[in-house]
Formats: structure tokens, sequence, C-alpha cells
């Protein structure tokens, strides 16, 4: 039995203010995406294949990076859709037989600094109890706005949620077989659906979503500071 990555990448680069989509952008010498795509090609005991989903019209670019960077990492890409779960359900629907596959975990491509030790901690829950995603505590403190009000919320009852968020891969196709749902914002949400509990793992605050200058800045500090 083997793990499958679907590894989403659907950014434009439009909130980075960047020519390139963000999942281009560099990060320690070669784009964020191929370090996403390497997390999971090098996380040790828990081998993977990788599917990356990319809008139609970035693929050639994605192409063009591959041979600049020398990227050799395997790896299959397949277009994206309209929202993140369009895609999810594009990589899915071209997996064809799944029976040799028994986990699918998604990740953020925009997530290039995850660690070998959540990759393989949320999939072995994921192999234990069917459905796992990486959490982390918050910081500050929340207030939840109801229109013109709003009020305080109980942090210490509150999760961040991060990726990769891995699931039994039957318990997934079954998921991704309902009609989508605007309130669909993950995959722990789409598997919800059909009422099975989500397993909390402990994640890592290093594992940021780079999703303005701002964060790429920090990646590359932590970068440099572990090198």
């Amino acid at each position: 039995m083997k793990t499958v990555a679907i590894i989403v990448a659907g950014g434009s680069g439009t909130r980075f203010g960047a020519e390139l989509p963000k999942q281009f952008l560099e990060l320690g010498g070669k784009p964020i995406l191929m370090r996403s795509i390497e997390a999971f090609a090098n996380s040790g005991n828990c081998p993977v294949d990788v599917i990356v989903t990319l809008p139609s019209d970035q693929m050639d670019l994605w192409q063009l990076l591959c041979d600049r960077y020398g990227f050799g990492v395997p790896h299959r890409v397949v277009p994206g859709g309209e929202t993140r779960w369009h895609s999810v359900k594009h990589a899915l629907d071209s997996m064809g037989d799944v029976n040799e596959v028994d986990i699918i975990a998604v990740h953020d491509g925009v997530r290039p600094m995850v660690t070998a030790d959540v990759i393989c901690r949320t999939i072995e829950a994921a192999r234990r109890d069917g459905a796992a995603i990486p959490v982390v505590a918050l910081n500050d403190s929340v207030r939840q706005v109801v229109g013109e009000a709003s009020h305080a919320l109980d942090r210490s009852t509150l999760r961040a949620v991060q990726t990769p968020q891995a699931f039994d891969a039957r318990l997934l196709l079954d998921a991704y077989s309902l009609p989508y749902q605007p309130t669909f914002t993950d995959d722990a949400s789409v598997v919800e659906q059909l009422g099975h509990p989500i397993t909390l793992v402990e994640g890592d605050p290093h594992n940021l979503k780079i999703t303005r200058p701002m964060d790429l800045a920090l990646a590359e500090y932590l970068l440099n500071s572990n090198a």
C-alpha cells in the first residue's frame, strides 16, 4: 500500500503583489512549490507519490521552471479547478485505480516549511483513525464578529489548522463524491460531512502558509537559521 500526496497550488500572486504566482517565487534559491514537493519526497519513513494541481495557464511556466532549476523530483501535474475543492477533486479523479493506495494527504503548495515529523505524524494518525490534521494553539486573543457586534472567544478551545491533512483513501474519495458546498474550507470540512471524526495532531508554528511578503521574509529567516 502507498500514500499519495496532493499538493494544491492555485495562487495568482494578486495579494502578494508579485508578477509571478506566489508558489513560483524563490525561497532559498528555488521556487516555493519545489520546496513543498521536496518535503514529501524527503519525508523518510513515509514515502509518497506526489500529484500537483496547477491552473492550466501556469502549467507551461511550471515546466520551464523545472527545466531552469533542474528539478527532477518525480511528480505528476493535473489541471486545477475553480476552487480548492475542485482542484482536489480533479486530482482524485485523475488517480484511476486506487486499490494500492491506503492514505491520501492534501497539502498547500505554499507551505514549503513543513517538516518530515509533521508529515509522518499526520499520515500515521490517519492510518490509525481514518482522518487527521495538524493544528497549533493560538497566541492572539480572538473575537467573533456578528453584524455590528463582536464578543471574545476562549482561545484555549480554538486551534489554527495546517496541512497536510491526511485521510483513509476510500474515506476521502467518498467525501469528495458529495456535491460541492461553499462551506468546504478544507478537506477536513468535506470529510466531516460524512460524520467521520477528525483526529488533531501537533502541528508546527514554522509550517507557514506563505500568502504575503512578510510570510516569505519570515520563511527565508527560518530557512537560513536552520542552514
